[in-house]
Protein backbone atom coordinates (compact mmCIF):
# COMPACT_ATOMS: atom_id res chain seq x y z
CA UNK A 1 0.00 0.00 0.00
CA UNK A 2 1.22 3.44 -0.96
CA UNK A 3 0.13 6.91 0.17
CA UNK A 4 -1.65 7.55 -3.13
CA UNK A 5 -3.71 4.37 -2.66
CA UNK A 6 -5.17 5.39 0.70
CA UNK A 7 -8.88 6.21 0.48
CA UNK A 8 -11.74 6.48 2.99
CA UNK A 9 -14.20 3.61 3.32
CA UNK A 10 -16.98 3.34 0.76
CA UNK A 11 -19.97 5.49 1.76
CA UNK A 12 -18.18 7.26 4.62
CA UNK A 13 -17.80 10.58 2.75
CA UNK A 14 -20.55 12.49 1.00
CA UNK A 15 -19.71 14.28 -2.26
CA UNK A 16 -19.52 18.06 -2.58
CA UNK A 17 -22.83 19.74 -3.46
CA UNK A 18 -22.41 21.25 -6.96
CA UNK A 19 -24.88 24.11 -7.02
CA UNK A 20 -25.99 26.06 -10.11
CA UNK A 21 -25.56 23.15 -12.54
CA UNK A 22 -29.02 22.97 -14.12
CA UNK A 23 -32.53 21.84 -13.12
CA UNK A 24 -31.67 18.13 -13.14
CA UNK A 25 -29.31 18.50 -10.19
CA UNK A 26 -31.99 19.88 -7.87
CA UNK A 27 -29.73 22.84 -7.10
CA UNK A 28 -30.08 24.79 -10.38
CA UNK A 29 -31.48 28.25 -11.18
CA UNK A 30 -31.38 30.12 -7.85
CA UNK A 31 -29.01 27.47 -6.37
CA UNK A 32 -30.72 27.30 -2.99
CA UNK A 33 -30.58 31.08 -2.43
CA UNK A 34 -34.27 31.83 -2.96
CA UNK A 35 -35.53 34.91 -4.82
CA UNK A 36 -33.67 38.25 -4.78
CA UNK A 37 -32.58 40.01 -1.61
CA UNK A 38 -29.24 40.66 0.07
CA UNK A 39 -28.45 37.01 0.75
CA UNK A 40 -29.17 36.03 -2.87
CA UNK A 41 -26.50 38.36 -4.26
CA UNK A 42 -22.90 37.50 -4.92
CA UNK A 43 -20.90 38.44 -1.83
CA UNK A 44 -24.15 39.24 -0.05
CA UNK A 45 -24.93 38.74 3.60
CA UNK A 46 -24.24 40.57 6.83
CA UNK A 47 -21.00 40.55 8.77
CA UNK A 48 -20.63 38.37 11.90
CA UNK A 49 -22.13 40.08 14.95
CA UNK A 50 -24.43 42.37 12.92
CA UNK A 51 -27.77 42.78 14.69
CA UNK A 52 -29.80 44.63 12.07
CA UNK A 53 -28.68 48.11 13.09
CA UNK A 54 -29.20 47.55 16.83
CA UNK A 55 -26.07 48.29 18.84
CA UNK A 56 -24.20 44.95 18.74
CA UNK A 57 -23.40 42.96 21.84
CA UNK A 58 -19.62 43.50 21.58
CA UNK A 59 -20.25 47.27 21.70
CA UNK A 60 -22.91 47.14 24.44
CA UNK A 61 -20.82 45.35 27.04
CA UNK A 62 -18.34 47.43 29.07
CA UNK A 63 -14.68 47.67 28.14
CA UNK A 64 -12.15 46.43 30.66
CA UNK A 65 -8.50 45.58 31.01
CA UNK A 66 -5.21 46.97 29.84
CA UNK A 67 -2.10 45.38 28.37
CA UNK A 68 1.04 47.21 29.38
CA UNK A 69 3.53 47.55 26.55
CA UNK A 70 6.34 47.81 29.11
CA UNK A 71 5.17 44.57 30.73
CA UNK A 72 5.50 42.73 27.42
CA UNK A 73 9.24 43.42 27.35
CA UNK A 74 9.86 42.89 31.10
CA UNK A 75 10.96 39.49 32.37
CA UNK A 76 10.11 38.28 35.87
CA UNK A 77 13.03 36.62 37.64
CA UNK A 78 12.78 34.73 40.94
CA UNK A 79 15.55 35.02 43.50
CA UNK A 80 15.92 31.22 43.37
CA UNK A 81 16.91 31.49 39.69
CA UNK A 82 19.84 33.81 40.41
CA UNK A 83 22.15 30.94 41.43
CA UNK A 84 22.50 30.07 37.71
CA UNK A 85 24.17 33.41 36.96
CA UNK A 86 27.97 33.27 36.84
CA UNK A 87 29.91 35.86 38.82
CA UNK A 88 28.52 38.17 41.47
CA UNK A 89 27.32 40.93 39.13
CA UNK A 90 23.64 40.84 38.14
CA UNK A 91 22.98 42.75 34.94
CA UNK A 92 20.48 42.21 32.15
CA UNK A 93 23.25 40.79 29.96
CA UNK A 94 24.38 38.33 32.65
CA UNK A 95 20.77 37.16 33.10
CA UNK A 96 20.47 36.64 29.34
CA UNK A 97 23.80 34.79 29.22
CA UNK A 98 22.60 32.43 31.98
CA UNK A 99 19.35 31.90 29.99
CA UNK A 100 17.28 33.11 32.93
CA UNK A 101 15.81 35.88 30.74
CA UNK A 102 14.78 35.65 27.08
CA UNK A 103 17.01 37.48 24.59
CA UNK A 104 14.24 39.84 23.41
CA UNK A 105 13.53 41.23 26.90
CA UNK A 106 14.64 44.81 27.57
CA UNK A 107 14.26 44.87 31.35
CA UNK A 108 13.92 42.46 34.26
CA UNK A 109 12.24 42.49 37.66
CA UNK A 110 13.71 40.34 40.44
CA UNK A 111 11.08 39.08 42.89
CA UNK A 112 11.38 37.24 46.18
CA UNK A 113 10.72 33.55 45.61
CA UNK A 114 13.28 31.19 47.06
CA UNK A 115 16.63 31.70 48.75
CA UNK A 116 19.66 33.72 47.75
CA UNK A 117 22.70 31.45 48.26
CA UNK A 118 25.53 33.95 47.75
CA UNK A 119 26.34 37.65 47.79
CA UNK A 120 25.14 39.29 44.58
CA UNK A 121 25.45 42.87 43.36
CA UNK A 122 22.62 44.23 41.21
CA UNK A 123 24.05 47.17 39.25
CA UNK A 124 21.96 47.50 36.06
CA UNK A 125 19.35 50.25 35.61
CA UNK A 126 17.30 47.81 33.51
CA UNK A 127 17.03 45.37 36.43
CA UNK A 128 14.47 46.37 39.07
CA UNK A 129 14.36 44.62 42.46
CA UNK A 130 11.25 44.32 44.63
CA UNK A 131 11.32 45.23 48.31
CA UNK A 132 11.36 41.62 49.53
CA UNK A 133 14.01 40.54 47.03
CA UNK A 134 16.20 43.50 47.98
CA UNK A 135 16.01 42.48 51.65
CA UNK A 136 16.93 38.87 50.76
CA UNK A 137 19.90 39.91 48.58
CA UNK A 138 21.22 42.28 51.26
CA UNK A 139 20.73 39.62 53.97
CA UNK A 140 22.97 37.29 51.90
CA UNK A 141 25.68 39.97 51.84
CA UNK A 142 24.90 41.48 48.44
CA UNK A 143 23.90 44.98 47.39
CA UNK A 144 21.32 46.65 45.17
CA UNK A 145 22.31 49.88 43.42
Amino acid sequence: MRLNEIAPGAGSKRGKRRIGRGPGSGWGKTAGRGQKGQKARSGGGVRPGFEGGQLPLQMRIPKFGFRSRIGLSTAEVRTSELHGVEGDEITLDSLKAAKVVRRDMRRARIMLSGDVQRALNVKDDNVVVTKGAKAAIEAAGGSVA
